[in-house]
C-alpha cells in the first residue's frame, strides 16, 4: 500500500513539474515577443521625432 501511495506521490510531483514548466516558458516566449515589439516601437518613435525636428 504505501509503495502504492509513493508512486501515486511521485507521478503527481512529476505532472505538476511539467506543467508549470510549460507555462513558464510560454509567459517568456510572449515576454520576449513584447519586448521585441516595444524596442522596435522605440525606434520607430525616435526616428519620427528627429524627422519631425530636422523637417523644421
Amino acid at each position: 500500500m504505501q509503495n502504492t501511495l509513493k508512486r501515486t506521490l511521485l507521478l503527481l510531483t512529476v505532472m505538476f513539474t511539467f506543467t508549470s514548466c510549460e507555462v513558464i516558458g510560454g509567459i517568456f516566449k510572449a515576454g520576449m515577443g513584447v519586448g521585441i515589439f516595444l524596442v522596435i516601437a522605440v525606434i520607430a518613435l525616435i526616428i519620427f521625432l528627429i524627422s519631425k525636428i530636422g523637417g523644421k
